[in-house]
Order: structure tokens, then sequence, then C-alpha cells
């Protein structure tokens, strides 16, 4: 077994000069086979700080308070200080300072990935958390084994300072669910008894945890222990009565009942493999045995083998025909062969092989293959028929009764298959090929997909050796990821490694990492990715391999039909003509309908043959067709969110034929669509020569996103990059467009001095271009943002001007929402009658226009205005209203600050047991969509409303949560 904690932080040959920092214990640092001096606890806590925000700046301000409760007076020159000798010890150039940088008036610490123990450990974590959810228990498990590892005491121990013990707190409890977790898989796997002494060991720490007592009473019953079992839960039934005046939880009783009566439910799963059946003697003295050698490191699918397995051995009334397709090099005869052996005893008359070389140029002839198999069962050549029909009738007759495995691999397409099947059903046959084979009675047709991570690093383990996996876990799986865990890829890496065992596993990685160089490095003697690719790529007609070089051009999720159509510059219908019959030829896969996805490693040989055949000017010209497209397209998908608001028509005219009939139809294509459009645009902006007008044009209209709670932070680094490309291009006019999605996308992301600087920007630009469209919005974006750092009198100013100019737009959408956005200013500044009678008369128009978008953020203005006025009651019925559109469009992320708010109208109304309820609705969304800002204001409402119901503690506890998340964000509090 990998030991990970030793596989950290010992030292390994020839990384001299790698810092390692640890934190899961006491904290200390390595570089290479040397620990550092940190110097004093206090010196340690500073670099505690940092390291647990490392990559963020921390002021003096921040470490002051994490450090101390009460600053003494020199604390900043202490600081400074303690700085000063971290620095001299963390880097290992002190003329150039590259870890330990100064940032602002703090520091921040940059760590390059994998450094930092408390990251590898939250990796391994999340990691387990899809091995897990996929249906990869074992995987799971290793990978929480892994990261439980990595713990070597009480974080932070020794340290002092409020920070480091509100760490240890939540370090503490990170480590017990993943603790829990990994002892629940470990139960899945069938590893039951193992796992005892851990459990009996974490249940004595804790003996108040429920679950963990749970999972040993259920580890002790499986190892056949009841009375243990038992006795767990009498010992749970004391200590509970004793320290907490109650029972044990129903769980736990359940379970106490289900061992008992012996519930079968109970029972350990059955993980093992069964062994396939013995065959029975065979019928001919000397039966044909063609099958190629099993290769020794097989590796994983082992459900799969079990099924396939079971399959061929059925002996039912009809023939067993077993088909496995998939892409070039996923490993369908390797897994073919180690099949067709496992089963090999149940065919004792024989076992046919042929290799038809469907993928190649020269496919096998069946009439030849039948001669060759009826000269292996005994036929003289004098006896063999001439035609194709006549040997195919001998070789049934010459099977018929006889138990005879075929295997048939590579095989072109069904009629190259057709001739060679036997017909009696005491034989079975066994088809791989790179096509998917229709119009077959198959017993089974399995589409077989790349290994799993876990799979593919044991696969390299087998191949380059077990101790360089275990010297360099990481890069063994980097190696992985890089060959898209696709077996010939990793076979070929895991070859070059073993021929040269002087390489390190991170030196192959950094090799992989480039992906022009990545196919060239993928070929060893007879093993080459690209070449196995060339095999399928070669049959392809003209037009189909224009196709299949084209779609791998954009970056993103893949691409649908409507986006193929603008890339082949073709009908839709046509596109997806291509598109379905590369998807048959094992060249792309179809996830949903209408979407295609190139694996990994296909996409790169795609586009090599690309930049080869085409050039870069093609290459810039499709992408530009696709971006053109997605502007049209999400254009017409701003007019259906936010209808009669003038964004679109400054970029693209209306279509004829509307893309989206409605705005829920309009909702769907987002959902599924928006994370390729960002992608497409990111590439496109990443290029020196791309379209920025085309970009600038896009990114004004994907400001709807912001509204929608999508991809914000994608949109943000897209727009900067886009307004400096336009910028550096000499284009006001894209540079406005594209400032202005960027100051919205930075005032949701709570950057708001950033946020007022490009309000600034825009508005300059928009005055200097003559961009009325644009100044409006952009005045009250400016007053918005601007309302900390500016007089009220200034807010107001904006807000005024900005409706002057909107009035002289005669759009009632513009209007609305510059009247919507004065309201939200009056709100910030305590204008509060005017706010309402604002966002009133805005909401009007919304409603009038059918902008449902409009109205959440009107209702919501007008509810929290209610709410500063003391009018509770309608405060709360106002924020239901909101809760109402916002169910009915599915904006679940912007549904926790609604909640929130209603929870503090019930609670200003009295009603604190509403509040808890809106609260906890709340908490629950935000942890769902992963908001942890507005999770923390959830958790701030639920500590308030439960202490106002006189549960101290847990409220307590909540606030303590929340403030947790707030000090991690780096934001100051509730709000927001």
């Amino acid at each position: 077994m990998i030991n990970i904690s030793k596989s950290f932080d010992a030292p390994i040959a020839g990384s001299a000069e790698r810092l390692r920092l640890c934190v899961l214990g006491p904290v200390y640092a390595r570089r290479g086979e040397t620990e550092l001096d940190l110097g004093s606890p206090q010196q340690r806590a500073v670099l505690a700080v940092l390291a647990l925000r490392a990559g963020r700046a921390v002021s003096i301000d921040e470490l002051l308070d994490a450090l101390w409760e009460d600053p003494p007076a020199q604390a900043v020159a202490v600081l400074r200080t303690y700085a000063s000798r971290l620095r001299r010890v963390l880097e290992a150039d002190r003329t150039r300072p590259t870890v330990l940088v100064s940032a602002g008036n703090g520091y921040e610490l940059r760590l390059p990935a994998g450094c930092l123990d408390v990251e590898v450990f939250e990796e391994r974590v999340t990691a387990a958390e899809r091995a897990r959810a996929g249906g990869d228990a074992a995987g799971a498990a290793e990978l929480l084994r892994e990261a439980c590892e990595l713990w070597k005491g009480d974080p932070l121990a020794g340290l002092p300072g409020p920070y480091a013990q509100a760490q240890r707190a939540r370090l503490g409890e990170r480590r017990l669910l993943a603790v829990q977790a990994w002892l629940e898989t470990e139960l899945e796997v069938g590893r039951h008894a193992g796992a005892i002494g851990e459990l009996t060991m974490w249940v004595n720490q804790h003996p108040l945890l429920e679950p963990l007592r749970e999972l040993l009473m259920l580890a002790l019953y499986r190892s056949g222990r009841q009375a243990e079992a038992l006795g767990v839960f009498a010992d749970a039934h004391r200590v509970f009565a004793e320290e907490l005046g109650i029972g044990p939880g129903p769980r736990l009783r359940e379970l106490h009942q289900g061992i008992l009566r012996g519930d079968p439910h109970l029972a350990a799963p059955s993980a093992a493999v069964p062994d396939a059946p013995a065959g029975q003697a065979g019928s001919a003295s000397f039966p044909p045995a063609q099958l190629p050698a099993d290769i020794a490191d097989f590796t994983g699918r082992e459900d799969l083998v079990r099924d396939l397995c079971a399959d061929l051995a059925s002996g039912g009334p009809a023939m067993p025909l077993v088909g496995v397709s998939g892409m070039g090099g996923v490993g369908k005869s390797t897994l073919a062969v180690h099949v067709a052996h496992a089963v090999r005893d149940r065919f004792p008359d024989g076992q046919l092989y042929v290799n038809l070389r469907g993928a190649g140029g020269l496919p096998a002839d069946p009439a030849d293959v039948l001669a060759a198999f009826l000269g292996a069962l005994g036929v003289a050549d004098a006896a063999i028929p001439r035609e194709t029909t006549e040997r195919a009738a001998l070789f049934r007759s010459r099977l018929a009764n006889l138990r005879v495995l075929v295997l048939l691999d590579d095989a072109r397409d069904a009629a190259q298959v057709g001739p060679l099947q036997p017909g009696s059903p005491s034989c079975a046959v066994l088809v791989t090929s790179r096509v998917w084979l229709t119009g077959m009675p198959m017993s089974r047709l399995v589409g077989l997909e790349p290994l799993s991570c876990e799979e593919t690093v044991r696969l390299v383990a087998a191949i380059a050796g077990e101790p360089r996996v275990a010297a360099e876990p990481d890069a063994a799986r980097q190696v992985a990821e890089a060959c898209g865990f696709l077996p010939l890829a990793v076979r070929t890496a895991a070859s070059r490694l073993a021929a040269r065992p002087a390489w390190r596993l991170s030196h192959m990685a950094e090799r992989l990492a480039s992906e022009r160089r990545r196919l060239a490095e993928l070929a060893t003697g007879e093993l080459a990715v690209a070449a196995s690719f060339r095999l399928s790529y070669d049959q392809l007609d003209t037009e189909t391999a224009r196709a299949f070089r084209l779609l791998a051009l954009p970056d993103g999720p893949g691409v649908s039909s409507a986006a193929a159509a603008a890339l082949l510059e073709l009908p839709e219908q046509e596109a997806e003509r291509l598109a379905e019959s590369l998807t048959d030829l094992g060249l792309l896969s179809c996830p949903h309908p209408g979407r295609y996805h190139y694996h990994d490693l296909l996409r790169l040989f795609a586009r090599q043959l690309l930049r080869e055949e085409q050039g870069p000017v093609a290459e810039r010209a499709a992408l530009e067709r696709l971006l053109r497209h997605y502007l049209v397209t999400v254009a017409d998908l701003y007019r259906v969110v936010r209808p009669g608001y003038p964004f679109p028509d400054l970029v693209t005219p209306r279509v004829a034929e509307p893309k989206f009939d409605s705005l829920s139809e309009g909702l769907r294509w987002a959902g599924q669509e928006i994370t390729a459009v960002l992608a497409v645009a990111a590439q496109a902006s990443r290029d020196p020569d791309g379209p920025v007008m085309v970009l600038a044009d896009l990114t004004l209209v994907l400001i709807q996103l912001i509204d929608l709670g999508m991809a914000v932070p994608e949109l943000c680094e897209l727009a900067g990059r886009v307004a400096e490309a336009a910028r550096a291009a000499g284009l006001p006019r894209s540079e406005a467009y594209a400032r202005y999605t960027l100051v919205w996308a930075l005032r949701e992301m709570l950057r708001t001095r950033q946020a007022r600087a490009e309000a600034e920007r825009v508005i300059a630009l928009c005055r200097r271009t003559g961009q009325a469209a644009l100044l409006a919005p952009a005045l009250s974006a400016l007053a918005l943002t601007g309302i900390r750092h500016h007089s009220d009198e200034e807010v107001v100013a904006w807000c005024d001007e900005a409706a002057t100019r909107a009035a002289e737009l005669d759009n009632r959408s513009s209007r609305a929402f510059v009247e919507g956005m004065a309201a939200l200013a009056d709100v910030a500044i305590g204008r509060l009658e005017s706010a309402r009678h604002r966002a009133e008369r805005s909401l009007a128009t919304f409603q009038d226009l059918g902008d449902r978008v409009g109205q959440i953020h009107m209702i919501y203005a007008r509810a929290t205005a209610l709410h500063g006025l003391g009018r509770f009651g309608p405060a709360c019925e106002a924020y239901r209203d909101c809760l109402a559109v916002l169910r009915a469009l599915e904006s679940w992320d912007r549904m926790p600050g609604v909640l929130v708010g209603l929870a503090e109208s019930c609670r200003a109304a009295g009603h604190p047991s509403q509040a808890v309820e809106a609260a906890e609705q709340a908490l629950v969304i935000a942890k769902e969509v992963g908001l942890e800002h507005r999770r923390a204001n959830a958790l701030t409402a639920l500590g308030h409303a439960l202490l106002d119901l006189g549960q101290h503690d847990r409220g307590q506890a909540c606030l303590a949560e929340a403030h947790i998340v707030f000090e991690r964000l780096g934001t100051p509090g509730p709000g927001g």
C-alpha cells in the first residue's frame, strides 16, 4: 500500500530544491532532505495564516487579528521581523523572493501545486467524492486513506492565537468527515474486518459521534462479532444518557434491531469476480487453440470482464454474439483476448481467432478467413468450397453441436462478420470493432470507454514499476490524465518509462504536458497512438475527414449540431449527419442527442491535422464563424431574458426566425451551451490576432449571465482580457462594451473598488465615442459601486444623470433599468420611501414588458425598502413574491439572498420560527450551488434566528461557522 504521508514529506532523490509545508499536525517545512527552522511558535503561526490563505494577500491588520486578541504596542514591527526571518528560511534565492512576497501592506505566500499538505488532502478528498459518485468505491477508499494518512496530529499543534484556534476546529471537522467517508467506503468494498481497529480508535476519541459507532457496529457484525456489535450499542446508550441525557438516534436503534433479527440487508457486499465455470472434455483430438497470448499486466475492468464471461458462457437457446466497440487504442483487443482466455475452458472443442484488419486499408476477405478456419478444423484444402456462401455453410456444419469460441478482432463492419458466425448455440462469438456494429442480433454490444484514473495508475505501476508510482503518486496521475486514460497511450508512456529506469514520472508528466508535443511523446517501438488514430482517419472520405478536423477546433465540452453547422458552413441537418457518421466510426462520442465530444488525444490528433492541412488562417476563420453563430444565439437569448433592452440590437440584427420561442427554452439552451460558448470565447481571446470586435459584442450580451447566476468568474476573466485587447487595438467602442460587462461581473464578485474604477472608464469611453445606449446604465453602475466611497449627493447626481440619459433613448426597458438601479442606490443610502416608489414604478414597466429578471430585482428592492421602513409584514410578502418568480425561472443561485432577506424580515416581525425555516432553506440551496458567501449570510441569519428562539449553542455555532467562511473569503461579514 502507498504511504502517502511519507510520499508527501519524505526526502525524494533529485528533489533537493522542492519545498514542502505541513500544517496537518505540528507546523514544519522541508526543502528536499533538510527540515527548515521556522522559529518560535508565534512565527510559525504567521506562516500558518499565510499558508492557509496561499495565493491570496494577507494584510497586516488581518495578521494582527489572527495572532492576538489584544495586539501589543510593537505588534506591527514584530510581524515585520517574523516575515523577514521566514523569508530568509523559505526562499532558495534570497535576492529575488518568489515564495514569501510583499503584497500591499501585507504578505502573500506563493506555493507550487502539491507543496502544502492540506491542499493535497483536499484534492484527495475531492477526487474520492468523484470516484465514489462514479461507482468506484475501491478507488475512493484508496484516495481517502491517502488523504487521512497525511495527518500527523492536531492541525497547527502548539500555535497560539485566535486564528489557529478557529482553524484547528475547522480542519478537525474536515478530518472527521474524511475519516468517516473513508471507513464507509472500506465497508462498501467488503474490508470490514480491517476497518475495526481504526473505527475503535475513532469511537474512543469521539464517543458522541453516532455515525462512527454505526460503522463500528456494522463492521463487527459483518466480521461475525455480533456480541461485540451489540455491546457497542449498549455502550452508546450509557454514554449518551450520561453525557447528553438522551438515548441513541433512530439510525443507531434501527441498526441494533437489524442485528438482533439478522437482517440480510446488513450482509457484506460481494465484490469477488467469480471464476469461469470449468469446461467439459473436448470432442476433437487436436482442437484449434488460436488465441493470442493473454497479457500479464491486464488491469481494471473487473465488472465488465465478469459480465462478458457470463454472456459468452451463458449456454442459452441462442448462440451468444458479443460485440466490443470503441475508438482506436481503448483496449478492445486486449480485453477480448483476456476474456477469451478466461472462458476458454467452457469451449473445449477449440478457440478460433482472426485479425480482420478492419481499421486498415486492406481488410480481411471473409472467404479467406473461412478457408483458414476450416483448415484449422481439419478440413482438407481440396474439400474447401470455392464460394464464400458454401464455405460459410460448411463452417456452420463443422461446428454444429461443438463448443467452440470464435474471436473476430478488429472487424470493419457487420457485412464482414456475418459469414464468420457459427450456427450452433453451443458456440460463442466475440467481436471487436472501431465502428458501432449495427444490424446484427447481438446478445450484448459494449461501447468500451477509457480506464478510470485509478485503473490507469495501476496500469502505469504494472508496467513501469510499483515503487516508482509509490514514490510519485501525483506525477503518476498527471501521466494518466495526459494520456486521457487511454490504454494504448498509457502503455506507450509506461513502456518508455520502463525502458528508462533513470527517468522520474514527473519528467514524463512534464514531457506530456505540452499539447503540441504530446502525440509525438506517445510513441515507442511498435506502440504509437497517432499511428493507431491514423488507421481510422485514412478510411474517411474527403467531406468526413474535413469535419473530423474542424469539429476538433473549439475548446470546451464539445460541440452541438448547430455549432457544428457553423464550423462546417453547412446546414445543421448535414452537419449532424457527418457528426453521426464520425460517431459510428468511433472517432466522436455522442453523450447527449445533438452534442458531440472528442477524446482528448483524438482532439489533439485532429487539431494537428487541421494545422498541417489547412493552416492558421483556416482555423481563425472557422473559429470566427462559430463565434458569430454564438453571438446571434446569445443575443436572441438576451431578447427573451430581458425583453425590450437595447443591447442585443447594438451587436447583431434580429434574425427572421428567433432562436427561442420562450424564456424557458432559452434558459434550457443556456444551461446546456454556455460553458461551450465561454470556452470558445476564451480560446479566441488568447489569440493575438483574434476577432476582437466580435468578442466584445459577444461579451456585452453575455452580461445576462450575471442575472442568470451562471459562470460569473469566467465571464469576468473573459471581459477583462477582451477589454485589454480592444484597448491595444484602438477600438474604443469594443473596449467600452467589454468593460461594461466587466463592471457588473466585478460587482457581483464583491470586488467593488475595481468595479467602480471600470465604471469610470466606461463612462469616459461612452462620452468620447457617443455611445448613448451604454452611458445611462454605466452611470447607474457608477452610482451603485460608489456608494461606500462617495457622498450621497454624488450618488444621487449620477442616478439623476442616468435617468436623463435614459429618457433621451426613448426605450422603456432602459428607463426602467436605470430607475430600478436608482431604487437600489436609494436603499443603500437610506432614502427608503424614494426607493420603494422607484422600485414599484420600475416593476410595473418590467411586468408590462414581460421582463421577469427585471421583476426579480425590483421586487427584491421593494422588499428591502419596506424592511428598512419597518413594514416587516409587507416586506415578507414581497420577498415571497420574489421567490415565486425565482422558482418559476429555476434561478437557484439568487434564492439564498432572497431567503436571507425573508428571514431577517420574519425576525423583525417577531416570527423567529419562520426566520429559521427561511434561513435553513437558504443554507441548503447555497450549499447545493456552491455559493460560499451566500452560505455564510444564511448561517448568520440562521444563527440570529436560533438565538431569538433561545437555542444559544446551536445559534453560536452557526455564527462561528459563518465567521470562518467570511474570513476564508476575505470579506468583512454579512451583506452582499
